[in-house]
């Protein structure tokens, strides 16, 4: 444990697996307890047509606010408090000592609203492990997907918080340039990019009308389903994902970033469920369309 505190090419390497263990997938479902602190309330609006349970929670302007110093529950002034890191430290050493593949870690860090002045009782803990992906294998997209459904896991299996935020774990390709104004090593205990301390006007009713459209075609999609339109379903859920992802990474690679009206949609999407209950979507339309029913009409909408 020490050489991972002091080392600032700290490496971890456990027993190489065949590559059949880089695609075995665990829960996808993210667990997660209920703050220790009150967070704000949330109005919720009427449901859409047809039954569908409704998406648009209100999410107010005030939770996107910046304040005028880090959190410090989780900060003394710019320094992260000994033993928020010390157990930061230690969870991603579990993490990767519990992977079937050799791994080299170049870093962790903590990124996100946490690492700057716009943490809210919405943030998470962004614990980002960084790895060389080619070093794993040099099928890109197969060790994403490797990591993608092993941190996805552990997320599943745990609900770690600290000081009252769930602790999220993420792995990242040490070739990809992260976007954010706030990034801290954890490992070397020292700032990557320090955040600067400013009010930022932050367009929230444009935020909010993109994310409601989004909200609103995820309505659609239910309601296909719920129509055994399956095919049509999943292929609008995959374009929708397609739009979400790409609102995020407009959004984080703008001048404004974490404040620009792309990202804040995102975070009202992710606050009030919608990206969850889009992958709950898939999951039931494919499981309804491999379903064979009873009835005389089982087939119909594929």
């Amino acid at each position: 444990m020490d050489s991972i505190r002091e080392a600032g090419d700290y490496q971890t390497t456990v027993k190489k697996a065949p590559r059949d263990k880089l695609t075995k997938r665990g829960p996808q479902r993210k667990g997660g307890a209920p703050f220790d602190k009150e967070p704000r309330p949330i109005n919720k609006s009427a449901a859409p047509a047809q039954g569908n349970v409704g998406l648009e929670e209100e999410v107010e302007p005030e939770s996107f606010d910046t304040h005028d110093r880090l959190e410090p529950n989780i900060w003394d002034g710019d320094e992260l408090k000994p033993k928020i890191r010390s157990k930061l430290l230690k969870i991603a050493e579990d993490f990767i000592k519990g992977l079937p593949v050799d791994v080299e870690i170049k870093d962790i860090t903590l990124t996100g609203s946490l690492a700057n002045y716009n943490w809210s009782n919405y943030s998470d803990v962004d614990l980002h492990i960084i790895v060389d992906f080619l070093k794993v294998d040099e099928n890109l997209r197969l060790v994403k997907s490797f990591f993608d459904n092993a941190r996805m896991k552990w997320n599943n299996d745990h609900q770690i918080r600290m000081k009252g935020y769930d602790v999220e774990i993420y792995v990242e390709d040490s070739r990809e340039s992260h976007k954010s104004s706030g990034l801290y090593s954890i490992m070397n205990d020292e700032w990557i990019i320090k955040p600067v301390q400013y009010r930022s006007s932050v367009d929230f009713m444009a935020a909010r009308q993109k994310a409601q459209d989004i909200e609103f075609q995820t309505n659609i999609i239910a309601n296909l389903i719920t129509a055994r339109k399956y095919k049509v379903a999943l292929k609008n859920i995959e374009r929708l994902k397609r739009k979400i992802k790409n609102l995020r990474r407009a959004g984080l690679e703008s001048t404004e970033q974490e404040f620009s009206v792309e990202n804040i949609a995102f975070k009202i999407l992710r606050r009030n469920d919608t990206l969850q209950h889009l992958n709950d979507l898939k999951k039931r339309a494919y499981d309804d369309m491999m379903t064979v029913r009873e009835e005389s009409d089982e087939f119909r909408g594929n």
